[in-house]
């Protein structure tokens, strides 16, 4: 399948972002680890959220994660403290994630993990045991899902959990949500040390949770704004997007977008009900930007800079590699379609210094099995009107009605098939 886009006449919306998927994902294996009959209000409605649902559900014996990277890890912890054995997959690509650094630190604390296939990737059979371990060092600069999901079972092992984490510590933001959202459920968790933390042994309580609007999601209606340019000189069609349920201190890491942003001429009012996004006449002439806490909105950055003639030097960009596709890759790639020529340094930097190349005449870009390389470019079509979207409901993994909102805010959407 294949969408073509088209801009529309003005940009005047109010949109219902999906909830946080990293916010409902966390908060279910938390609920289960409760032993709690209530579950999180406003769910997300996303497949990585669906997936988890499922294998929570019953404790199937077999479970397929799709392409749930989240919840191959958060599970994969989980199963280790759960009784039952149990295997777990995933797609092709699931397959070809790494997930040997934390199959070995849970070996540590004394799980029962086997290879079923290639060794250090899925799938995994789990044998649920009472872990003995308490204490782990671990890498800082490896994926912070690995690190919460040794967090989340830590106040149900014995003697709790004490986690050392070496060398540079990235995406701190999603461990401090991590351990925000253990404190709602009633975990005693804390850094004792910049490179330390200390989980205490007790139990989760069952508690009322509702899960707010997703910062992730909210970064393509930033990109839109920032590349909207009228077609008309009526100042009373000035664009505006509003975006309820986003909240101001919000323990999100890519809330982090909102201030990004304002140097991109994105102005963000936060507001009884949400925020309400306009734009400004100021805009940064480069960006340089260590994404180190933000990896996530690093297509969405990437792609805006490009499309607006921003230069840029985006560092911290490391797990990009091991997401759902090698997205410093397929942002490379796919920009070249547009005429962009953007680098990359060690596996972990993005640059772009203006360079251009001659474009496809109908660029389609593909998207990799990958969300947020659907989301990303879709905002394309402001700029380029012939912009279309390959396999696009892709995007069913985090934002399922994104092409709907799409369609509520002005745009057309054409479906056809990919050539």
């Amino acid at each position: 399948m294949q969408y073509l886009l088209t801009r529309p006449d003005s940009l005047n919306a109010t949109i219902q972002l999906p909830a946080s998927k990293s916010i409902s994902n966390r908060a279910l294996i938390l609920h289960a680890l409760s032993g709690g009959t209530t579950l999180p209000a406003n769910l997300s409605d996303c497949d990585d959220t669906r997936v988890m649902v499922r294998a929570l559900n019953g404790h199937p014996q077999h479970i397929d994660i799709m392409a749930a990277g989240t919840a191959m890890r958060f599970l994969t912890a989980y199963l280790s403290v759960t009784p039952g054995t149990r295997v777990i997959t995933g797609t092709e690509r699931m397959q070809q994630r790494p997930i040997r650094i934390l199959v070995d630190a849970l070996r540590t604390l004394g799980a029962q993990i086997d290879y079923i296939g290639n060794e250090g990737f899925p799938p995994l059979r789990i044998t649920g045991t009472r872990l003995q371990g308490h204490e782990i060092e671990l890498a800082g600069n490896v994926s912070s899902q690995y690190i919460s999901a040794l967090l989340m079972i830590g106040p149900v092992l014995p003697r709790g959990l004490e986690l050392h984490l070496t060398g540079d510590i990235i995406s701190r933001p999603y461990i401090n949500l991590t351990l925000q959202l253990m404190h709602s459920f009633g975990a005693n968790a804390q850094w004792t040390a910049p490179d330390r933390i200390k989980v205490e042994p007790g139990s989760y309580q069952d508690v009322p949770f509702t899960v707010e609007s997703d910062w992730s999601a909210a970064s393509y209606w930033y990109e839109m704004l920032a590349l909207w340019s009228s077609n008309t000189d009526d100042t009373t069609a000035a664009p505006c997007i509003e975006l309820p349920g986003l909240l101001p201190h919000s323990h999100q890491g890519d809330s982090r977008g909102a201030e990004v942003f304002a140097r991109l001429g994105i102005h963000t009012e936060y507001t009884t009900q949400g925020v309400r996004l306009t734009r400004t006449s100021t805009c940064a002439d480069r960006l340089d930007e260590d994404m180190t806490d933000i990896p996530d909105l690093a297509q969405t950055f990437v792609v805006t800079c490009c499309l607006k003639g921003i230069p840029f030097r985006f560092t911290g960009l490391q797990t990009l590699k091991i997401k759902e596709t090698d997205r410093i890759c397929a942002l490379i790639t796919e920009l070249r379609k547009l005429g962009y020529v953007v680098r990359s340094e060690q596996d972990s930097i993005l640059t772009w210094d203006g360079e251009r190349c001659p474009a496809s005449d109908v660029p389609a870009i593909d998207t990799y099995e990958d969300h947020r390389m659907a989301m990303a470019f879709a905002p394309a079509c402001l700029v380029r009107p012939d912009i279309r979207i390959n396999h696009p409901q892709v995007v069913s993994k985090s934002y399922p009605n994104y092409w709907k909102d799409l369609q509520v805010a002005g745009f057309r959407i054409t479906e056809g098939t990919e050539s």
